[in-house]
Order: C-alpha cells, then sequence, then structure tokens
C-alpha cells in the first residue's frame, strides 16, 4: 500500500550549537564566513548521518553517529523564494545537474530534498539568503558531502534555535502495555489492527512516523508503507513533535522488547516546542501504553537499523496534509529542480 505523495510537513527547528568535545579543535568555538567550512570526518569515521540546515544563521552541520563532524556556511532561498523549514530525506543525487526551471542553471553535487524545487547542491555564498529555495554549499563542502551521503539521508531544515540535541532512550516498540491505574478513553480496543507487508520495498532507509491525531503508527521504505498500527491512545493525548535517529552501537542495557538483545541507541534531534505545555510526556512509559500488537512491535524491531528515523507528531499523516516529510513517491526521474 502506497502511502500519499505528500504525508505531511513537520515545520521543525534544531540547535546547531551542540557536538561533542572534539579531541583536536571544537568545531562549535570556530566563526566562519560566507563560503567557509569545516570538514572533520575522522571524528566519527562511521555511523548514519543527519544534516541539520539553520535557516537564521545559514549555516549547515553534518552528524555522523550523533556527533559533528561538518559546518559550512550556506545561502538559502531569498525573500519570495524562502527555503520551507521541515523534515527531508535525500531523494536523488546527480554529480552533474541543470536547472530546467532557471535558464539551465548548473548545480554541480545536487542531492534533492522534494521533487518539486528543493535541493543541495554547491553554488555561490554571499553570506545571506539569496536563491530560489535551494540550500548553496561551498563546493569544496558539496563535493565531500555528497560522497559521504546515500539516499533516504535525513535532512532536517530548521527556523529557529532550539534546545540540544541528546542522546535518547524511547524504548520504541516495546509491545509491552503500562498499565497507568487511571481509566482512559480509548481510541481503539482491538490492537490485531495492523499489517505488516515488508516485500512491497524490501531495502532502503526506513522511516517512522506516529501521529496523535490519526492513532497510527506507520512504517515506511523508500516512501512505501510496509507497516501500520492503529495504537491505543485517549484521544485527547497529544505529545508535542519530536524526531529520533538510529546511531549505531548499544547501550550495554537489555532490551524492553527483547531481553537477549541489547538496546538501540538513539539521537533526539531537539524540535521547536516539541514538548509544550499541556502535551504528554513521551517517553518508553508512553511507547508502551500504546499496546502495540506483539507481532507488529517485535517484526517492526527487527527492521531497526542505524539511520532509521522516527518522527512523532499531533498533526494527521493524511489526508491533505500541508508539505512533504519524506517525498519520495513521485517519479524518480522528475527533473524540476529550482534555480540555486
Amino acid at each position: 500500500m502506497l502511502m500519499r505523495k505528500r504525508l505531511l510537513q513537520l515545520i521543525a527547528t534544531l540547535t546547531l550549537a551542540w557536538a561533542p568535545a572534539a579531541p583536536a579543535t571544537e568545531l562549535s568555538a570556530i566563526t566562519l564566513q560566507p563560503g567557509e567550512y569545516l570538514w572533520m570526518p575522522e571524528l566519527a569515521p562511521s555511523g548514519p548521518l543527519v544534516m541539520v540546515i539553520s535557516l537564521p544563521q545559514q549555516l549547515g552541520y553534518v552528524y555522523r553517529n550523533g556527533v559533528r563532524i561538518g559546518v559550512t556556511t550556506v545561502s538559502t532561498g531569498r525573500p519570495g523564494y524562502e527555503t520551507p523549514p521541515g523534515v527531508y530525506s535525500i531523494l536523488q543525487k546527480r554529480l552533474e545537474h541543470y536547472s530546467n526551471r532557471y535558464d539551465n542553471a548548473p548545480m554541480p553535487y545536487m542531492q534533492r530534498l522534494t521533487w518539486d524545487g528543493v535541493a543541495l547542491h554547491a553554488g555561490q555564498i554571499p553570506g545571506k539568503p539569496a536563491s530560489h529555495g535551494c540550500i548553496r554549499l561551498p563546493k569544496p563542502f558539496a563535493s565531500k558531502l555528497y560522497e559521504v551521503t546515500e539516499r533516504g539521508m535525513t535532512v532536517i531544515v530548521a527556523d529557529a534555535a532550539s534546545p540540544a540535541p541528546a542522546l535518547a532512550f524511547p524504548g520504541f516498540f516495546a509491545p509491552i502495555a503500562a498499565d497507568s491505574g487511571k481509566p482512559r478513553e480509548r481510541r481503539f480496543s482491538t490492537p490485531q489492527h495492523y499489517h505488516v507487508s515488508p516485500e512491497l520495498a524490501p531495502d532502503g532507509p526506513l522511516s517512522i512516523l506516529i501521529s496523535s491525531a490519526d492513532a497510527a503508527i506507520v512504517v515506511i521504505r523508500n516512501g512505501v508503507e510496509i507497516a501500520r498500527a492503529r495504537i491505543d491512545i485517549a484521544s485527547d493525548t497529544r505529545f508535542g513533535l519530536h524526531a529520533f535517529v538510529m546511531l549505531e552501537g548499544d547501550t550495554g542495557e537489555a532490551s524492553a522488547v527483547l531481553p537477549n538483545r541489547r538496546a538501540h541507541r538513539w539521537l533526539e534531534l531537539a524540535l521547536p516546542e516539541h514538548n509544550p505545555p499541556g502535551h504528554a510526556l513521551f517517553d518508553a512509559t508512553a511507547m508502551r501504553a500504546m499496546n502495540l500488537p506483539p507481532v507488529f512491535a517485535s517484526t517492526v524491531y527487527g527492521w531497526l537499523v542505524p539511520g532509521t528515523t522516527v518522527i512523532i507528531t499531533d498533526d494527521p499523516l493524511e489526508p491533505q496534509p500541508s508539505v512533504t516529510v519524506l517525498d519520495a513517491a513521485e517519479a524518480a526521474d522528475a527533473d524540476t529542480v529550482r534555480k540555486p
């Protein structure tokens, strides 16, 4: 079953001030001039990559396995062509690309974020927003980034500052329900409402969306829905906005789901007002209280790999979402990208 072409756009903002202490140069202590960048991949030689773009700071940050390995100046969309904030994934990569919307403008090291006009690519960095919506990078940095990224990598475009990313242990997919002792209005009382269809997309990056509005959890691989389950949740429960990326390694403790396996490590990407007043706390207890069907929980748990992205939102996943989170269902040969 295919998800809609446009699932949802989550207005997401990350702080970009956090970084683990580096053994040599502290990346967060250096001021960059337009066109400058830092690239220190040796700080984390392996692991899942995440990139965050700060619209107000006009800076981009690259994390690998939770460690910041790169910082670069950028130039995003100028007034009237603003780069939309949100949670994206890389849909397509082209070493040489030319815009067919704006005079065949060159877009070297292009990495597409949406099918309708936003991409990472090399370009001029004047120290302010100056593009037609794309995210320009210094050419040497764009080349280095292009070499290490893969389709499906998460890219977050942020429009404000917020608390720093931190290691988190959300306890995803534990099938044991937590009993709070308080009666609740159950949105669904039959936990068997689910499907698991991995054959629809056997390979590719995995993303998981949890919507309190829909009382549903949806698993997507390469833009294709491969699993969905209803969750047990009070009708007025709201969690705010959260995003997690799974890292390499484990916590050294037993998993809450499978005691004979180690628990995964997760990086929580701090988002604006991700847990505002009046919202329920999203943690391992809340996840267990969703009362996921055991077969669904254990199956999805087995699919989790470093780089898996989990997004929790109070917005409905469908119908008529506003923009895109993981806009991967369009034709793979789409060629319209905004001018740099």
